[in-house]
């Protein structure tokens, strides 16, 4: 069969194309080894990334729907709030202030016990009846947060940034009791262009160039949110949950944190999901979020460093059969200790490497030749892995960093609301352990509404961050000042009772009023003090004094400290 095939080739033909083919083959399987062990490695690191950007939506989306849902119950458990009824003013300025200080609140609205809306921002829907729908007929039973819808009653009322996508909400609801007594229901629509808001927050600034995409489908599998404004169109095109994307569950510390699943457009995607983490049963929607990245891109390194393996395997080939023309009569041995060491290096046995055999020199140089480029793709994968280890290193610091901005105010720089409950609780649980006092100061800004009127939103905001700055001066190191939120501020005083407390109240109300605002000139505060009874309340039934105290003071006449005492504010409400 051979004479047939190479009748004119001479042995050291015969032996220089065979030595050349088996080098190739050797580049081949080592190329391939270290591709598959390179793309098992960006797969775990790259999908780690995608993870993180995964968990942290669905952290922040799960604190959202928990903070609304919460504020909700807060409020409707707020007595003095109702106690001139339902479409009294003080119940429609606490729903223009929420509003107010969470823009996201499209609608905010009390309804009877009948279904009637009594009282409601914008006077919208004001008279209309809304008791079959969803949320006033779960809200009157419990506290209740509805699924992504679009507006019904509300569709033509409320202004469509684009006119072909109507507005689309996530209800929030509770019941109102006064007494024992269920008097109607408080509900508000919140746009989901928060969602997008928190989404478009978390991604890295590379998220463009990965083409980086997180997506959000709800319990049954239907995408109800998509990058760039394809929600719409891609939930009219069928788009579902990928059947085999598993979301990770952290219980397996071998299973790779993200899966390369072909989706319903026929292209494969490096995914990584994750279930909402619910904080509270009403919350727990069902939402699964994941972030997918082409795999083109993912494994873009990967398929590189293949190609320049498979071409440095190339050029080694041609040398290596050039060397065996020349030595073709004494390399029979010499190539059976080389293939011996390549089939270890290609197994991975640590310390393997081509020997370098003395016995000829022609050996001497393939030896070398194939011991550099043995060490040049090893090289080439350790590179590679330094690469991913960096990228991945950045990303964890990158999320870092958006862990620590998601827990303070980006106005003021003290704490916002999640960064100031956690150190409540901390501080909460030394008081208990010391047997010490502790109390809060709820700080609200008189008339901010009529400065930003009067002087325009930045000027509001000079105003806004004079007053964290004077609150933070006049306080001790170890006391908290956080934003609740608009206007409104929160100090917390470990080792304070409530007198200490209130003696510093009065002290906060004095030196704001003395002291001249930018812009804005002379503005002043209303204060609520508030003291943690250890054996009879929790940190909510403290922060729910403080606020009542706040709303007394600003009623009685602003521009006061006001101490927590429910008889006492019963008789003045």
């Amino acid at each position: 069969m051979r004479s047939k095939l190479f009748p004119l080739l001479s042995f050291r033909t015969h032996i220089a194309v065979v030595f050349g083919g088996l080098v190739i083959v050797l580049a081949g399987a080592l190329t391939f080894a270290l591709g598959k062990m390179l793309t098992a490695q960006i797969q775990r690191d790259q999908g780690g990334a995608l993870n993180v950007v995964a968990n942290n939506a669905s952290k922040m989306l799960a604190d959202g729907l928990f903070d609304r849902s919460r504020e909700v119950q807060v409020l409707t458990e707020s007595a003095a709030v109702w106690a001139r009824g339902l479409d009294s003013a003080e119940v429609a300025q606490n729903l223009a202030r929420s509003q107010a200080m969470r823009p996201n609140s499209l609608w905010i609205g009390v309804a009877d016990a009948e279904g009637v809306v009594r009282s409601a921002t914008g006077g919208l829907l004001l008279g209309q009846n809304v008791k079959a729908r969803p949320w006033f007929a779960a809200g009157i039973q419990r506290n209740f947060v509805g699924d992504v819808h679009e507006a019904k009653l509300l569709a033509s009322l409320l202004p469509r940034p684009n006119p072909n996508k109507p507005p689309r909400f996530v209800d929030f609801s509770a019941p109102i009791r006064v007494g024992s007594k269920v008097v109607g229901v408080l509900g508000i629509h919140g746009s989901w262009d928060w969602a997008r808001d928190v989404v478009e927050s978390l991604h890295p600034a590379n998220a463009k160039a990965l083409r980086m995409e997180v997506f959000i489908f709800d319990r049954s599998g239907a995408v109800i949110h998509a990058p760039d404004g394809k929600t719409s169109e891609l939930a009219a095109a069928g788009m579902r949950l990928p059947l085999d994307t598993s979301p990770s569950s952290g219980n397996d510390n071998h299973a790779q944190p993200a899966s390369v699943i072909q989706w319903q457009d026929g292209k494969d995607y490096l995914t990584a999901s994750t279930k909402l983490k619910a904080l509270s049963v009403a919350s727990d929607l069902g939402w699964t979020i994941v972030v997918r990245e082409p795999v083109e891109i993912a494994f873009a390194e990967s398929r590189t460093a293949m190609v320049q393996a498979m071409g440095i395997g190339l050029l080694a080939a041609g040398f290596a059969s050039l060397l065996a023309w020349f030595a073709a009569g004494r390399i029979s041995g010499h190539l059976s200790a080389i293939a011996t060491a390549a089939h270890d290096v290609e197994s991975g046995r640590p310390g393997a490497s081509i020997p370098l055999l003395e016995s000829s020199s022609e050996v001497l140089s393939l030896a070398t030749a194939l011991n550099r480029m043995t060490r040049r793709l090893i090289t080439l994968n350790e590179q590679m892995e330094d690469k991913v280890k960096l990228r991945t290193q950045e990303l964890e610091a990158a999320n870092r960093e958006l862990d620590r901005q998601s827990r303070s105010d980006h106005l003021t720089g003290v704490l916002n609301r999640r960064g100031f409950e956690a150190q409540l609780k901390i501080a909460l649980s030394s008081a208990r352990r010391r047997n010490s006092p502790i109390s809060v100061i709820m700080v609200d800004l008189d008339h901010f509404k009529m400065v930003n009127e009067t002087h325009g939103h930045d000027a509001g905001d000079q105003v806004i961050r004079h007053l964290s700055d004077t609150l933070r001066q006049r306080v001790r190191d170890s006391d908290i000042v956080a934003r609740m939120g608009g206007e409104e501020f929160v100090v917390m005083l470990p080792d304070t009772d409530a007198k200490g407390a209130q003696i510093l109240a009065e002290e906060l109300v004095k030196v704001v009023a003395s002291r001249q605002a930018p812009v804005a000139g002379k503005v002043t505060i209303s204060a609520g003090v508030s003291e943690l009874n250890m054996k009879l309340e929790d940190l909510a039934e403290m922060l729910k004094g403080a606020d009542e105290a706040l709303y007394v003071a600003k009623r009685s006449g602003r521009n006061q400290a006001i101490l927590h005492d429910a008889s006492a504010l019963a008789s003045m409400a």
